[in-house]
């Protein structure tokens, strides 16, 4: 049967396991193995903001979920933070196209941010994830699913180093440090968003941008953000050197300590200087 005679959403999940299966699917599967993101028994609350990273995410999910040997349960969890009538329709209508059984809560997360100024985006992606743990912990989950990508992990590194002053950058799984018991998994971990764009591009499907109400009353927020000037900056480096994402990647995983003039401790949070390290050495 030809991919436009299948049911829309049928034929959009099987394109990612056929057009796309070399670059998202097996790079989504990976990723779970890799970092055994995925264990028996557990309860997974797939948390979709409504933009094409987690909407993807969901349909992976539910694609590993169908044909896993590993049993797990999913609930798709849409947190609306206060998003316009638009953006809000916008959302259900993507979970009615993909068929995505979706359990949505609402929170004034935007309204405070918004009051409290600062640094919001910061401010919002802390709260979002507390509403969202909170409320899987609520639905019996012990593990929220976020949609960041293999560039939200290469972007978030240079933007420490840049901005920080320091090496890190996001994980593929950590524990949560408030709600105890419970993890949070990154699936699309090695999964590029060019190609999740692609997908997206292929399948005529529309997802949200940015639809914080900060941005839609000063849209230099977004254009003039950190993070669209890192994507700018690697998409510089890639036109002298097309492997210069994939190394930045693979260098997060092949970290030399012995060649670093200083370093902290992730458990006691002490600074380790040269001198400490060198004197240590030669004892």
């Amino acid at each position: 049967m030809a991919e436009r005679d299948l049911e829309r959403h049928i034929a959009i999940e099987r394109s990612i396991i056929k057009k796309y299966r070399k670059t998202i699917w097996n790079n989504f599967v990976a990723s779970v193995q890799e970092y055994d993101l995925i264990k028996e028994g557990d309860k997974i609350a797939v948390c979709i903001s409504g933009g094409k990273d987690s909407m993807l995410m969901a349909v992976c999910m539910r694609n590993l979920q169908r044909y896993s040997k590993v049993k797990f349960d999913l609930k798709y969890l849409v947190m609306d933070p206060g998003y316009n009538e638009t953006n809000a329709k916008k959302i259900l209508e993507n979970a009615e196209i993909l068929k995505l059984p979706v359990v949505v809560f609402k929170s004034d997360i935007f309204d405070v941010t918004e009051r409290c100024g600062g640094s919001p985006c910061y401010l919002c992606a802390r709260m979002r994830r507390g509403c969202l743990y909170s409320k899987a912990r609520e639905l019996g989950c012990n593990k929220i699913a976020l949609g960041h990508h293999f560039n939200d992990v290469i972007e978030t590194l240079l933007m420490s180093m840049m901005y920080s002053s320091e090496i890190k950058t996001m994980l593929p799984k950590l524990h949560s440090t408030n709600f105890e018991g419970m993890e949070l998994i990154r699936p699309l971990y090695k999964v590029k968003e060019q190609d999740i764009i692609s997908w997206s591009r292929y399948n005529g499907l529309e997802f949200l941008q940015c639809a914080c109400k900060m941005t839609e009353k000063n849209s230099d927020l977004e254009n003039t953000s950190k993070r669209k000037e890192t994507k700018q900056l690697i998409a510089d480096i890639l036109k002298f050197n097309p492997q210069a994402d994939d190394n930045i990647f693979r260098s997060l995983h092949n970290v030399n300590l012995a060649t670093m003039p200083g370093y902290r401790d992730s458990d006691s949070g002490k600074l380790y200087t040269f001198n400490e390290i060198y004197n240590r050495e030669k004892q």
